[in-house]
């Protein structure tokens, strides 16, 4: 496996969403105060830190989707 390439066998339903979720990593790695190494190399990382970066996009795309259908509730009435 080279380097920046990611071992993950999920297959994204919008293939474009990979830059947003990409740039929505780094954000939130910055909020946490986690520095995600430049190589790509995520070995060398504390489990506790990339755990509560996936943590913080999940609850964060969880968000999202709730504001989203909240919206469209409001469209439909």
């Amino acid at each position: 496996m080279g380097q920046g390439q990611s071992r993950s066998r999920n297959v994204l339903v919008v293939p474009q969403a990979n830059q947003a979720l990409d740039q929505l990593k780094y954000e939130v790695a910055q909020e946490l105060g986690i520095q995600i190494p430049q190589d790509g190399y995520y070995g060398y990382m504390a489990t506790r830190d990339t755990g509560a970066i996936g943590g913080h996009i999940t609850r964060r795309l969880v968000q999202i989707a709730e504001q989203q259908l909240a919206g469209q509730a409001g469209f439909n009435r």
